[in-house]
């Protein structure tokens, strides 16, 4: 150590900071340097003053007052990497596959659109595409298999290709771009463009560099892309729903879950942007729209100087966070009242939430708005305290059932859905009696039920063990499903004999002679078609329930219907004989 530390101050030295300049150097110097050796180093600093900067490198850069003038490009000298030309596509087609959440369906849209001002073509037939794009998603292992898989299919039908036709090009977007961005490279080369969520607005350029013989990849996350001036393609069979997303990203940090690290850290989209895109869809006929984001209800919109106030976020009762208290800001209530206000024909619905942005303010909203629909995610995750605790929720399980009791309490006849996760670390049978019982407890409607996958870069992979056999998670998890179908089927019963307002969607899948759609209460609702009386895809209508399973009802058509027709009655409250008038 001792004979090291000339060579450390002399290092030290040449790092030093001038006005406006840092110089460095890797390269070490004896403590003796003899005159040359002394003068080799001031050559060496000159040229690293007198050389390019960052800024140089980089389109538009300011530069700061306290350093050294620089010669600035002409602009009209200057040379765009990739010319701004809208037809770079080349009429060249593109194939989207689109896996996982609501947010990879819209980020296909957003993808899409940014294309299309390109030049690019959509095909839906995949020996027709010139480029083949998969939308990704990491929030579990098997989900990640799946890609590798369609990959392997892919690469095999890039091989067979006719020599006569342009090489296809294979890009992955999305979370798993961001995550496994060295291995989706080097793995077996088979992968020509990476883009992450925040990177979409740079899939010209990468595509233009695969065309070229590279493979090409940006997956940087950003703290404030929302693609706010970017208007989707909405791809709906009959365009009567669409997606909109209000924010992206996620700071609430629980221990299994990957996104705040493949999707970066929250920001929400201005309000302004929001209300336009709603409006625009209210204008083209759409009957639904979906408010997106990765815990959509904690939604802060801090664009405008009028919206920054001290007051912070409310949280729901009893419930707690990781990070400080947000102050300021236009938050989810006043977004969902101001949609709410665009299309009173128009169904709001919003996912995913998080249960400690429910105040009694956005009840109340949802409950005196007809358009807003009477049904709320409720992500428990577990029933167990100590296992809520260990995934960082921010809960209990008696704040959970309490939150519970203050909706139905102010939303009647609300339905409820949730998400589970079975085997967590240190989970427990007891841990797994509980959550078995938070079921049977709350009874949820729709359920989305899964065994745990350990992710890299989580809070569990650092922190906890995987400790919970792959055996007893499968079998936790085959009873968690059977319980949720119990009590589901009571739940659904329970709407036997009631009439629903239904939001076509178009023919059943199993029978050409039925029409299916959904209620207030998302549920998939299968009745036949009638002659009586003209249906249409968008159309609402009255049917009454005839039977239910844990997975959907059917019934018969009543008549044509609206929103404004039924207001704001419980949805059980739609009888066939009379209806609540607004």
């Amino acid at each position: 150590m001792k004979n090291l530390r000339p060579v450390a101050h002399r290092l030290l030295w040449l790092l030093r900071v001038t006005p406006g300049r840092m110089y460095c150097c890797s390269a070490s110097v004896p403590p003796a340097a003899d005159k040359k050796g002394s003068n080799s180093i001031t050559e060496f600093k000159t040229k690293l003053a007198t050389g390019p900067r960052l800024h140089d490198f980089i389109k538009n850069a300011s530069v700061k007052e306290n350093t050294p003038e620089v010669k600035e490009l002409d602009p009209e000298d200057a040379q765009s990497y990739l010319p701004d030309d809208p037809h770079i596509g080349n009429s060249r087609k593109v194939y989207f596959e689109t896996y996982g959440c609501q947010m990879n369906v819209n980020d296909t849209e957003i993808a899409w659109s940014i294309l299309q001002q390109k030049g690019y073509l959509r095909t839906s037939e995949l020996s027709q595409a010139d480029v083949v794009l998969l939308v990704t998603c990491s929030v579990r292992e098997k989900a990640e298999q799946t890609i590798w898989n369609r990959l392997q299919q892919l690469t095999s039908l890039k091989k067979r290709r006719s020599k006569v036709q342009a090489p296809l090009k294979i890009g992955i977007l999305g979370c798993m771009a961001e995550r496994l961005k060295a291995e989706l490279l080097e793995r077996e080369k088979l992968v020509d463009v990476l883009a992450g969520p925040d990177a979409y607005r740079d899939l010209p350029r990468l595509l233009a560099l695969a065309q070229g013989g590279q493979r090409a990849s940006n997956v940087l996350l950003s703290l404030e892309e929302t693609y706010a001036d970017v208007m989707p393609v909405h791809q709906s069979p009959q365009g009567h729903s669409a997606f909109v997303s209000i924010m992206r990203g996620c700071d609430n940090m629980c221990s299994y879950c990957i996104v705040p690290f493949t999707r970066g850290r929250e920001r929400s989209r201005p309000v302004s942007s929001i209300l336009e895109e709603v409006r625009i869809l209210s204008d083209q006929g759409v009957k639904e729209v979906t408010l997106l984001g990765q815990n959509v209800n904690s939604y802060r919109d801090t664009s405008e100087e009028q919206f920054c106030g001290p007051e912070p976020a409310q949280l729901s009762r009893g419930f707690g966070t990781i990070y400080r208290p947000r102050k300021g800001g236009l938050h989810f209530a006043d977004l969902l009242e101001r949609v709410s206000r665009i299309d009173p024909e128009m169904r709001i619905r919003f996912t995913s939430p998080h249960p400690k942005d429910f105040p009694d303010e956005v009840l109340h909203l949802i409950q005196e708005r007809g358009n807003i629909c009477k049904q709320i995610h409720l992500p428990a995750q577990s029933g167990s305290s100590n296992v809520l605790q260990a995934m960082r929720r921010g809960y209990t399980r008696e704040a959970y059932l309490e939150l519970v009791a203050n909706i139905r309490k102010i939303i009647p006849g609300v339905s409820l859905s949730s998400d589970f996760i079975a085997g967590f670390c240190g989970e427990t049978e007891g841990d797994h009696q509980q959550t078995l019982s938070l079921l049977r407890e709350v009874g949820y409607s729709v359920g989305f039920l899964f065994a745990y996958s350990m992710r890299k870069k989580t809070h569990a992979y650092h922190r906890l063990q995987d400790d919970v056999p792959a055996e007893v998670k499968q079998r936790r998890l085959e009873e968690l499903i059977g319980v949720f179908r119990e009590e589901a089927t009571k739940v659904n019963a329970s709407l036997i004999g009631r009439t629903q307002l239904i939001l076509v969607e178009g023919e059943s899948k199993r029978s050409a002679q039925d029409l299916c759609g959904r209620n207030d209460g998302n549920l998939k609702v299968i009745f036949p078609i009638t002659h009586t009386f003209s249906i249409r895809h968008g159309d609402y209508v009255l049917v009454k329930i005839t039977s239910a399973s844990s997975q959907s009802l059917r019934g018969h058509a009543l008549r044509p219907a609206s929103l404004s027709s039924v207001g704001n009655a419980p949805p059980q409250d739609w009888s066939d004989g009379q209806m609540a008038v607004c």
